[in-house]
């Protein structure tokens, strides 16, 4: 069984989907504090040539609050400004009219409870990509919550009887082999290959929201890209 467990990101890059295809279960970590400046409520696509940030407006955000208990703003005035930035950004783009069709849907949600708005468009944008893994939110798992970092990691994969515990290359630093495979359990760190694709005539930039990847590329083409990697 093989398990992967991160924060809910705003239309992550292309590394967060290679790890939840890679997975029988993906666990969406929604009962952690949120992280100011992190990716929970941001993210990058390309502009005029430039990489442009587009950002989830929230309600109350704060690093004392669970991802969970913070609130997605209902001003429709942002949600509508947020489409008109993508829609400038990506109008011409070959595959504009799929990709904006569901984009719009999941900025239009109408859920205010963060985690929940995010889970709904990571499970939407699956959807798309063909992309079946299981997918669980960490607060409904019965666990023990007084737990911390990678001691709340193995927690969970026990859990769900993991026997191979997925992580992104970024967090390496963050937990030990050893203490994995003390507890039977393989610990693997995926890392993107160098992925290259058209944008327009620009000279190609990386490591962008899936919305960029989704824009330019046919569904055969990004199952292809979530296969573009390798484990360490």
């Amino acid at each position: 069984m093989k398990v992967a467990i991160m924060q809910p990101y705003f239309f992550p890059y292309i590394g967060y989907w290679q790890l939840i295809n890679a997975v029988d279960k993906f666990v969406i970590y929604d009962d952690v504090n949120y992280i100011n400046r992190g990716w929970v409520n941001r993210n990058n696509i390309l502009l005029n040539g430039k990489v442009q940030r587009i950002n989830l407006q929230m309600v109350g955000a704060s690093q004392n609050k669970l991802i969970n208990q913070i609130e997605v703003s209902d001003s429709e005035l942002f949600r509508k400004k947020l489409l008109k930035t993508i829609e400038t950004a990506y109008r011409k783009a070959p595959y504009y009219l799929e990709t904006f069709s569901i984009i719009e849907n999941i900025v239009n949600n109408t859920e205010k409870n963060l985690a929940k708005y995010l889970e709904y468009s990571i499970r939407r944008v699956c959807k798309h990509l063909q992309i079946d893994t299981e997918i669980i939110m960490s607060s409904c798992i019965q666990k023990n919550n007084s737990l911390k970092g990678q001691d709340k990691i193995i927690e969970i994969c026990k859990i769900l009887n993991a026997d191979e515990y997925y992580n992104a290359i970024g967090g390496q630093e963050l937990y030990s082999r050893e203490d994995f495979n003390n507890i039977g359990i393989k610990l693997k760190f995926l890392k993107t290959n160098n992925i290259n694709y058209t944008q327009y005539k620009s000279e190609f930039t990386p490591n962008l929201s899936i919305i960029d990847v989704m824009m330019f590329n046919s569904i055969n083409e990004i199952s292809k890209i979530l296969n573009d990697y390798i484990l360490v």
